[in-house]
């Protein structure tokens, strides 16, 4: 399959798109990328005429592949697993412009979502859902028949509530980011609880390689505890940022000059209905 360099510069953003929602891990998305991109370039056949399906549907067997051999190590991972952060407009290796194809699809809530779906059920609500490709298509892309995908597609809806677009406005979710710090900083119960679910859930991940809570944190109450607690160990040097995080507003926190954590949220309706603490250091950016 002849392959040039404008095809890859073209289709690259969009099997990094796919790869990165499908797994959830910057890596992993970043080497499937180079692997489908190998071996669409060692197939002898002159008679492919979209290249883009055909590359869509390597990228996507390749993830659906990974994901059905690591759902034992996903069992075995220590705590609650977070998507891995992707820092929007940080790194150099990143443009915005080519990741965020869609905004849909892309925030930590969303990603977190997938993982209540099978792997099949995750590929089909995602070419269907955020690429907006064709049943026909996708039948094509999953090897499965149009009818099939079809059904896939609804059995995905019905398991997971998709994120609204409401929930996605970045500076409204900004301005109850903006709140959450003060109010916090402040100590300021009324305002933190005036802005927090009662039924708020907090997911630590580090993954066993540092310390964080093992089980999700449930309720207004038990959530603010944890989190002053971990406000009084913090080093003399910490200090933090807001910043795009998978286009939505999250906590950069910085400790010895590197990152040492990121915090993301679910907002929606102006209220946070869900907090991701990102600890583990195979996940975070070393810039």
């Amino acid at each position: 399959m002849q392959i040039s360099n404008e095809d890859y510069q073209q289709f690259k953003p969009l099997l990094f798109s796919i790869g990165y929602r499908m797994l959830g891990s910057i890596v992993e998305a970043e080497d499937i990328v180079q692997e489908t991109f190998l071996k669409a370039y060692q197939i002898d056949d002159q008679h492919i005429d979209n290249k883009k399906a055909y590359l869509c549907k390597i990228m996507t067997n390749r993830c659906l592949d990974v994901l059905k051999s690591s759902r034992y190590r996903r069992e075995q991972y220590v705590g609650p697993w977070n998507p891995e952060p992707l820092l929007l407009g940080s790194s150099p290796d990143i443009d915005p412009s080519e990741v965020v194809l869609q905004k849909e699809g892309l925030s930590i809530a969303y990603l977190r979502m997938m993982e209540h779906l099978t792997p099949d059920e995750r590929a089909v609500l995602l070419l269907r859902e955020v690429f907006d490709f064709s049943y026909l298509e996708i039948s094509n892309i999953v090897e499965k028949k149009e009818e099939n995908s079809r059904k896939i597609f609804s059995r995905a809806k019905q398991k997971i509530s998709i994120i609204e677009d409401e929930s996605l406005h970045y500076e409204r979710n900004k301005s109850i980011t903006d709140r959450f710090i003060q109010a916090f900083q402040m100590q300021n119960m009324d305002a933190l609880l005036e802005l927090l679910s009662e039924k708020v859930t907090l997911y630590s991940d580090g993954g066993g390689k540092v310390k964080a809570a093992i089980r999700p944190i449930n309720s207004r109450s038990n959530v603010l505890a944890f989190l002053y607690g971990i406000s009084k160990k913090v080093p003399v040097d910490f200090y933090f940022k807001v910043k795009n995080v998978n286009g939505q507003p999250g906590i950069v926190i910085y400790m010895n000059g590197n990152i040492q954590s990121i915090i993301s949220f679910y907002i929606s309706h102006d209220t946070i209905h869900e907090i991701y603490i990102t600890m583990n250091p195979d996940k975070l950016p070393t810039q």
